[in-house]
């Protein structure tokens, strides 16, 4: 495996793999935790074959608002060159570090996600971080990523849109997982979804009218200095999230 460029200075190119860790830490480990989110990012960054990363706090999709933020997850969202250097990470001591506060004897989980870039439009910190993928057919389980940075002046008629399609959301068929990630408590949310399949994502992002309202209004009401939203096939699923499995992925 070849040593990647420093993150950061990589070309936006469809990265081979994408990786989201998520941990769960018992109440005592929170400020541990709030501080690894600060003291990690050099030796993560340092990670060789990375082309993107963004460490996130976590929340639970309903306002967008500091309301959701969930101080026991916190996440590791990255993109890698080369499939193998996921491997090299697991073994890190940052990794190693995370998975101790997660125990599943003290009180922790932990959920791992492996996924491949299928569709990707849109910038996250001025970058494409899942570059242009070729338009595919697919038709396995599919995650979903949405990121904004909110203007200051539109963040109110923005959370009052937002609840009515969280509440959807929640009951949307084939729907497997709903988790709010952010890289600051106010202005820069998003969330990430897993999916039975490609067609009950489109359902809910077209099919829904709250869901489908938002979409129509985003142009006219300019809620976003940035948006992103990309598409990724699930390859392997392994963990929990607030104690419940994501199941076997096809």
């Amino acid at each position: 495996m070849s040593d990647a460029q420093p993150y950061g200075t990589a070309v936006d190119v469809v990265p081979a793999l994408v990786t989201l860790h998520v941990w769960g830490v018992p109440r005592r480990q929170v400020p541990a935790a709030m501080a690894s989110m600060v003291t990690d990012r050099r030796a993560v960054n340092r990670s060789p074959n990375l082309t993107f990363v963004k460490l996130l706090g976590t929340g639970a999709a309903r306002t967008f608002s500091p309301r959701d933020a969930d101080p026991r997850h916190w996440a590791v969202l990255a993109c890698w060159s080369d499939p193998r250097a996921v491997d090299v990470f697991e073994q890190s001591a940052v990794v190693r570090s995370w998975d101790r506060r997660a125990d599943p004897d003290r009180g922790g989980e932990r959920l791992r996600v492996l996924m491949r870039p299928l569709a990707s439009k849109g910038r996250w910190s001025g970058r494409h971080p899942f570059g242009d993928p070729q338009p595919e057919p697919y038709a396995g389980t599919v995650a979903a990523i949405t990121r904004a940075r909110l203007r200051t002046a539109r963040m109110a008629t923005f959370w009052r849109a937002v609840p009515p399609v969280s509440a959807r959301l929640a009951t949307a068929p084939g729907l497997r997982l709903a988790l709010g990630i952010g890289e600051a408590p106010v202005g820069l949310q998003g969330t990430f979804s897993v999916w039975d399949d490609a067609d009950a994502l489109q359902d809910f992002a077209y099919g829904t009218a709250e869901h489908a309202d938002v979409i129509r209004r985003t142009p006219l009401v300019g809620w976003y200095r940035e948006q992103l939203f990309a598409r990724l096939a699930v390859l392997d699923a392994g963990g929990s999230l607030g104690g419940v499995a994501l199941g076997p992925v096809t």
